[in-house]
């Protein structure tokens, strides 16, 4: 093939090539007009937290009463996963994830508790919007320690100052949502810390079990606010 011949077929494929992208890019952009704009992203779902495609969801799940029996660092993981762990299309609302920790909660501290709990919540107008998508969540716990803030304020605090039995616990963790994007299943996950304020008592373990072995009640006293924890 001569030079002329081979710059002509170069030339002609080129064009080809430009006229194909160019055809691309219009088809694009028709497309997206037909198509319209996309629904806003819903509370749960931040534009740095995208859905991905995932399983679907598990049956709706009701609320757990919180054990207030066992050690102290046991109650933390059970108020942390009560915390987190909720259903919207299990029939139940905020509230009523509310009172599974109101039921464990210190008498003395019972409604700046409440108050607690609910920043963890969403609102009742943003759960009826998470329903829509057939919201659930759960926390999957990474670390669960004594910050080094608290032991330092016990050891700084007056006598009486701290109540007895006190203790609090600094959890990190993964905060999971899955739901529906449309008709997909969807899923988001966002890093998670807090501190969980408790007290527990110390009482006999009633029979049948060893009469030497010493269980605590525990209670919940406060919590940190979210993603602002004791280090």
């Amino acid at each position: 093939m001569d030079p002329t011949t081979r710059r002509r077929r170069t030339m002609l494929i080129a064009a080809i090539t430009g006229g194909l992208i160019l055809i691309l890019l219009v088809g694009v952009g028709v497309y997206g007009l037909i198509r319209g704009p996309q629904p806003t992203v819903p509370d749960d779902m931040t534009p740095s937290d995208q859905p991905t495609v995932t399983a679907p969801v598990a049956e709706p799940a009701a609320p757990e009463p919180v054990t207030a029996l066992g050690g102290s660092e046991e109650f933390a993981v059970a108020v942390a996963e009560a915390l987190f762990t909720w259903d919207t299309s299990s029939g139940y609302g905020p509230a009523d994830y509310v009172q599974m920790l109101a039921d464990v909660t210190a008498d003395t501290e019972a409604d700046a508790a409440a108050s607690d709990v609910r920043a963890y919540l969403p609102t009742p107008e943003a759960w009826a919007q998470l329903r829509t998508h057939q919201t659930r969540q759960w926390l999957t716990i990474d670390t669960i320690e004594i910050p080094d803030a608290w032991e330092a304020a016990v050891a700084q605090a007056a006598p009486g100052q701290i109540p007895d039995g006190a203790v609090a616990y600094t959890i990190t963790g993964t905060r999971h949502r899955t739901g529906y994007w449309g008709t997909d299943p969807a899923t988001t996950t966002h890093d998670v810390a807090f501190t969980v304020f408790l007290t527990c008592t110390p009482e006999r373990n009633p029979a049948p079990a060893p009469a030497d072995r010493i269980i605590e009640t525990c209670a919940l006293l406060r919590l940190s606010q979210l993603d602002n924890p004791l280090r």
